[in-house]
């Protein structure tokens, strides 16, 4: 428990809800997705630029970063929801409806995940990007007091 905090996990560095003392549920977060949406608590930043695209024979690309959302259980595993605009050349694009893929364990404790889609159709086209989230928190230990 962080700070005599009774916390609902699934696995161990995914946080979810607050949970009271006196609040009784047949089931855990991990099994209703019972995510506190009022709380921050396990998130990723993100950064990148997406591929070169021909635009009139005029080739440019787009940058973009945030932060995903909430972790979302999966099988073993959790992803998160990524939403983004890119910078403006003229026009932007959006990252929507996109997820990352699984948790991939870089030691310590600690995790990354890939993702991998296409931009909005602006302008006549989109773009394809690819990137890994960065670590969270990665300045602080995994048993934080």
């Amino acid at each position: 428990m962080r700070n005599n905090i009774p916390w609902d996990v699934c696995p161990d560095w995914v946080r979810f809800k607050k949970r009271s003392d006196n609040e009784r549920s047949e089931f855990s977060a991990c099994a209703k997705g019972d995510l506190d949406l009022e709380n921050q608590r396990h998130v990723h930043e993100f950064l990148g630029s997406t591929k070169f695209k021909d635009k009139c024979g005029e080739q440019h690309n787009h940058r973009f970063a945030g932060v995903t959302g909430e972790a979302i259980p999966t099988l073993g595993s959790h992803k998160h929801k990524v939403y983004a605009r890119t910078d403006y050349y003229g026009h932007f694009h959006e990252l929507k409806d996109v997820f990352t893929g699984p948790a991939i364990r870089v030691g310590d404790g600690k995790h990354v995940h890939f993702v991998k889609g296409e931009t909005t159709i602006d302008d006549g086209h989109d773009h394809d990007f690819q990137f890994a989230t960065l670590i969270e928190t990665p300045l602080l230990p995994k048993d934080r007091c």
